[in-house]
């Protein structure tokens, strides 16, 4: 400058170390790598802890360039900076071939390898689904990813928090060997939070399983457990009642058309464990189980069931008539339901009343699901209803399903409710209605 003076540094020298942290978190790997060359500052902001503690690494079945240089970024700054890693997020997407879950098994035991030489802070890890049961794993590969985890599982037993292997699809043994490694080293697990769901092949009657019930007596502080219906039994309900029943507040239980349930489990079991853990709230998502008989067989009244939700995955099954469901086994949970979805396609059996009258009926019901054919005026006397404080909904999600392709009339229709009710809508409701031609 013409006076001599230095020349005026930008604001962004000068920016507080918190707020270039944050700045530096909502970048990309690359970007923050260019970032990092601006100054010292600036570089010395590359190497904070708190930018490295959450990573999700992604493997493509079918990479574009940009996703293999994604992978082999996140790959190459997870070991890195592995040392401040705590939550590890491991995703699979469409894998195809051998060549594939071959590579992936070097890729993912190598930085696991790494990590166990570098890092003491992980608590929560996330893998899948992995779908070891496809032939695209040949067993040699197969039995070496389960061993590689295995021992990493072991390694991080005593601070591993929340472990996910939702997807896995392992044979018995193998499972309970994965399970059994978080509690090698004290011959009990310190996971609160463990999601198993389809962990195991879905044809498999887990709940006569002795090893699957001595794997779960290792956890002594459960939190959070989620798993498939095959793995309930009294002997599971007794053991989580034993162990993990000052801490147990979220079950999460899937039922498929295809996972063994027709297992008998006593009303005492399950009346002995909502005793014993008087926060345990129970969550069930049925898929294509719809039938009354095998329904009634689960859903027991000594259940604290907090959600449900019933999916026939757009399929239609004479012996799938709701109306028994909604006014026989259901309301048995009026006191306690929060949640309820239903996707049905009951083309031939109208629930209008029905639905209305069991909603009405859960005092604590908030939220609302319902994909199914129901007359459009069901929603006026639902609105209506909340409008008079019957019910206390908060969120209203519903697909009116119809025969017809053209659906202008209904559109109308629920156009006018929406402007009767706009007032209650906008202030009170997360509210969401559509019509859907079913043909």
């Amino acid at each position: 400058m013409e006076d001599g003076s230095e020349p005026a540094q930008s604001p962004w020298a000068h920016l507080p170390d918190v707020c270039l942290r944050r700045v530096f978190r909502s970048l990309h790997d690359r970007d923050r790598a260019q970032a990092a060359l601006v100054c010292s500052n600036w570089s010395r902001a590359m190497y904070s802890g708190s930018l490295w503690r959450s990573r999700t690494i992604t493997f493509y079945g079918r990479p574009s360039r940009a996703h293999t240089l994604e992978l082999q970024s996140a790959l190459w700054y997870s070991k890195k900076f592995g040392k401040y890693l705590k939550r590890l997020e491991i995703k699979l997407s469409n894998p195809y071939n051998t060549a594939f879950t071959r590579k992936f098994q070097a890729a993912v035991s190598d930085l696991l390898s790494h990590l166990v030489k570098c890092n003491s802070r992980l608590v929560s890890l996330s893998i899948g689904p992995l779908q070891l049961d496809r032939l695209i794993w040949r067993n040699a590969v197969k039995a070496q990813f389960i061993r590689n985890l295995a021992t990493f599982l072991k390694k991080m037993s005593q601070q591993l928090d929340y472990l996910n292997l939702k997807g896995a699809r392992v044979a018995l043994a193998e499972g309970c060997k994965l399970l059994n490694s978080l509690s090698c080293s004290t011959n009990q697990s310190f996971v609160s939070k463990l999601n198993l769901e389809d962990f195991f092949t879905g044809h498999l009657p887990v709940y006569s399983s002795t090893l699957f019930h001595q794997a779960m007596s290792k956890f002594h502080s459960l939190v959070i457990l989620t798993l498939n219906y095959n793995c309930i039994s009294d002997e599971l309900l007794d053991t989580l009642r034993e162990h993990s029943a000052h801490s147990l507040c979220t079950l999460n239980i899937k039922c498929h058309i295809h996972n063994p349930h027709g297992q008998v489990v006593c009303r005492t079991s399950w009346a002995n464990l909502a005793k014993t853990a008087p926060k345990l709230n129970v969550n069930f998502f049925f898929e294509r189980v719809m039938q009354h008989d095998h329904l009634a067989k689960i859903l027991l009244a000594e259940i604290p069931v907090s959600s449900i939700s019933l999916c026939s995955c757009y399929l239609h099954n004479p012996d799938w008539a709701m109306r028994p469901t909604l006014t026989n086994l259901l309301p048995a949970y009026r006191h306690v339901l929060q949640a309820l979805m239903l996707e049905v396609n009951n083309d031939h059996e109208l629930l209008d009343d029905e639905l209305l009258q069991l909603i009405l009926a859960c005092k604590r019901l908030l939220f609302l699901k319902v994909w199914a054919f129901l007359s459009v005026t069901f929603m006026e006397r639902l609105l209506q209803n909340r409008a008079e404080r019957k019910c206390i909904l908060t969120t209203i999600k519903v697909r009116i399903y119809t025969a017809r392709q053209e659906t202008s009339e209904e559109d109308q229709l629920l156009s006018d409710i929406y402007t009767k009710f706009k007032y209650l809508i906008e202030s009170e409701l997360n509210y969401f209605v559509i019509t859907y031609a079913m043909l």
